[in-house]
């Protein structure tokens, strides 16, 4: 009974507990990504307001066709996707040095706090940035009950 020792988990070395030495490796990670040329997923920067009884909407989505940009509307929800197409070519001379070419989808999905008029709603697309008009649904506004 006397080899028997009392397990301390600060008095070996396999066993010492370092907070900050998986914390460089996280930190670091993001900038290695960009180092090996690994891109990140494509994404829809969306801006909303609200005025006039509709809600105008603004998302960001560079290089992409409008034939490539489906826009589907459930009561009070929106959901953008895009069919998203990059391709990138360097030449010297006549001899193609790199060529890259990536595709994959981009798709944003929010709900607003009232429902959608789905007949009157208008999309624009220009120069990258997709508008959208979204009148409210007349009827669905949102009523504060008082509580007795």
């Amino acid at each position: 009974m006397s080899n028997i020792t009392r397990f301390n988990p600060f008095s070996s070395e396999l066993s010492r507990f370092d907070p900050f030495w998986d914390m460089d490796k996280f930190m670091m990670r993001p900038f290695s990504l960009l180092r090996e040329g690994v891109e990140m997923e494509p994404q829809i920067k969306i801006d909303v307001k609200e005025a006039n009884g509709e809600y105008k909407v603004k998302a960001d989505i560079p290089g992409v066709s409008k034939d490539d940009i489906h826009v589907t509307i459930e009561g009070n929800r929106v959901s953008i996707s895009a069919e998203v197409k990059k391709e990138k070519e360097e030449k010297e001379g006549e001899r193609v040095i790199r060529s890259e070419r990536s595709y994959g989808m981009a798709s944003r999905s929010f709900s607003l706090t009232e429902e959608i008029d789905q007949s009157k709603v208008q999309a624009k697309y220009d120069n990258g940035v997709l508008e959208l008009t979204l009148p409210k649904k007349p009827g669905t506004a949102r009523k504060e009950i008082t509580i007795s």
